[in-house]
């Protein structure tokens, strides 16, 4: 009987244009005989007469040894002929049928006799040949065969075509299947070409039977036999072994490495005494090493490994030559703002701190002064082997500036300095590395009022400077700014002393008073009593006038002036006048009028 097609076959007899297959039977002995001592001649001409049983036995064989074409299975046909084009297939039907050759591209030695599976594509074309697909047969068959090795876990063989995206390209069994890179090894691959072109093993993992999609995977074949392999390693684990493995991957913040099957890392700080960069500078991928381990998690999932550990610390090599007062030579390996580290020898370091760099007192970064890579000279300041730490110092090198002090920078002698920072009481003044001191406020300016030195100063600004005090224990200097000129308020105390008379315009009205300039030094203060005119009416912003100075204080720069008082005393000048007259005359009879003129003039006084 022909065989029936499964619910999972007609899915995929459906997915090959509605393939139609039969499957032949090989007749038995005794059909054989039927078949042979049949007279079809007499059948044909009504000779002979078959019996009803005879005929149904006839009908029967038919049935069973002929392949019926409409039946849908894929089926076995063997090759009869060939010609250029095309090979003429018999599969025990009425008829033989027809396959193009470019359908067995993949079996250039195709020949007569060759026993090949197909299915019936067309069961007449135009010219009533039978047309026959040994290609969509292979697909059927293949579809069957991932089927069957993806629900048993069968390992089948793949042939890896090419690249793509993610992952390699597979034939198998014919059918094009994606193999991802995260399943070719149980490591990271990072050269994919080594595959192309090569046959190798995999287990179906995966189908999408609506999108026709087949993911295999190799690491799936070897991660059981790891995994056994692994439970074995960790078994035998133990702070202080000592493992041989292999590079896996290299990160910014240490080492992965493979022990066989067990993954465990190696930290930047594990990897060597000398401090490193990144790991790539003294390890590189797939390079077989010797580790030691540290330590690792209960479970031991998580595995620390070391390597600088295999080798003596470079702290205990150090030679007796090396100890305190000594000069030495290294290389500036790190820099933070408080200092910079120096490797003498490899894994041996000493800090410098940035106050030990140069004499100057402000403290700056000490990438101001050094920079990672340099070769510098350094005096060892302290050290302690059992602690493993030392302490350099590269000022040393030098004479202190603080030596001869007294003799570069005695008391009032002048000299240049940068300005190198400011507070709110003063600016310090660097007259060279290592000297600095300090101008006070009060000594910037004669003249001028300042809250703040940078109203007046920048950083780097050069000005003249005075030595005004020097304590060479404390290791301070006081300086001044405004003795290297002549105090102008000497001249200014005779120019505008009291009762003296000016005319300037009033410069702004301000609480309880105004001011008025008399030059780019002198700015007076005038009360609100003081700003009266002589008709009553009070002075205005810009209004010009004469003042008259009724108080001046050199020490505290303080000068005070009076429009007021310029026209009073004008008054009083005029009635000392007018009472000498009255005097003068005190000798002749005095008049009338010149009674009632004192009167008046006594009355205006008192009204003012």
């Amino acid at each position: 009987m022909a065989k029936k097609a499964t619910p999972k076959k007609d899915q995929e007899i459906n997915k090959v244009d509605d393939l139609i297959t039969t499957e032949s039977k090989t007749p038995t002995n005794s059909e054989e005989d039927f078949l042979s001592n049949f007279n079809w001649h007499n059948y044909q001409e009504g000779i002979d007469v078959i019996e009803e049983k005879q005929l149904k036995e006839f009908e029967s064989l038919v049935i069973e040894n002929f392949v019926d074409t409409a039946d849908e299975d894929v089926i076995d046909g063997e090759v009869v002929y060939m010609t250029d084009r095309e090979a003429i297939i018999d599969i025990n039907a009425k008829s033989e049928g027809v396959i193009s050759l470019n359908e067995f591209r993949y079996n250039p030695g195709l020949k007569v006799g060759d026993k090949v599976e197909v299915i019936v594509d067309v069961r007449e074309d135009r010219t009533g040949q039978l047309i026959l697909s040994h290609r969509k047969a292979r697909v059927i068959k293949a579809w069957e065969r991932v089927n069957n090795a993806h629900d048993t876990g069968e390992v089948v063989n793949g042939f890896v075509k090419c690249r793509t995206k993610g992952g390699m390209i597979v034939d198998v069994f014919g059918i094009e299947a994606f193999l991802p890179g995260s399943q070719i090894d149980v490591k990271p691959i990072r050269d994919y070409d080594q595959y192309v072109d090569k046959t190798m093993e995999f287990k179906v993992v995966k189908i999408n039977h609506e999108f026709k999609n087949i993911v295999v995977s190799h690491k799936a074949l070897i991660e059981s036999d790891i995994e056994e392999q692994k439970k074995e390693i960790i078994g035998q684990l133990e702070k202080g072994q000592v493992l041989e493995g292999s590079v896996k991957n290299i990160t910014s913040y240490g080492v992965f490495i493979d022990l066989g099957g067990v993954d465990g890392l190696i930290h930047i700080t594990d990897l060597s005494w000398s401090r490193i960069n990144h790991p790539s500078e003294i390890l590189e991928l797939d390079q077989k090493l010797n580790v030691v381990i540290l330590d690792f998690d209960d479970n031991k999932s998580r595995i620390q490994l070391g390597l600088k550990q295999l080798s003596t610390h470079p702290w205990d090599n150090l030679s007796d030559s090396v100890k305190e007062g000594e000069k030495i030579k290294g290389k500036v390996v790190v820099i933070a703002d408080y200092g910079a580290f120096i490797e003498i020898e490899e894994g041996v370091e000493g800090l410098v701190h940035v106050s030990e760099m140069s004499w100057s007192t402000h403290l700056r970064s000490a990438q101001d002064f050094v920079k990672v890579g340099d070769e510098v000279e350094a005096v060892i300041l302290t050290l302690d082997r059992d602690s493993r730490k030392m302490s350099l110092g590269v000022k040393q090198l030098s004479q202190d500036p603080w030596t001869d002090i007294t003799e570069k920078y005695p008391l009032k002698s002048k000299h240049k300095g940068i300005v190198r920072n400011f507070t709110n009481f003063g600016v310090f003044i660097e007259l060279e590395e290592g000297i600095d001191g300090l101008v006070y406020i009060s000594d910037l300016s004669w003249t001028k009022k300042i809250k703040h030195p940078s109203e007046i100063l920048a950083l780097g600004d050069s000005i003249d400077v005075v030595v005004l005090e020097l304590d060479v224990e404390g290791r301070k200097l006081s300086l001044g700014h405004k003795q290297t000129k002549d105090n102008p308020w000497e001249v200014y105390e005779k120019e505008f002393a009291l009762d003296t008379i000016h005319t300037a315009s009033l410069s702004e009205i301000v609480d309880k008073g105004a001011t008025v300039s008399f030059n780019e030094d002198i700015v007076a203060f005038v009360p609100s009593r003081y700003l009266e005119k002589e008709d009553g009416s009070k002075l205005e912003k810009g209004e010009e006038a004469s003042f008259k100075v009724i108080e001046f204080n050199k020490e505290f720069k303080r000068v005070v002036a009076s429009h007021t008082s310029v026209f009073k005393e004008q008054e009083r000048k005029n009635l000392k006048k007018a009472t000498k007259h009255i005097k003068a005359t005190n000798n002749e009879k005095t008049t009338l009028g010149d009674l009632d003129a004192l009167v008046d003039l006594k009355q205006k006084m008192d009204d003012k």
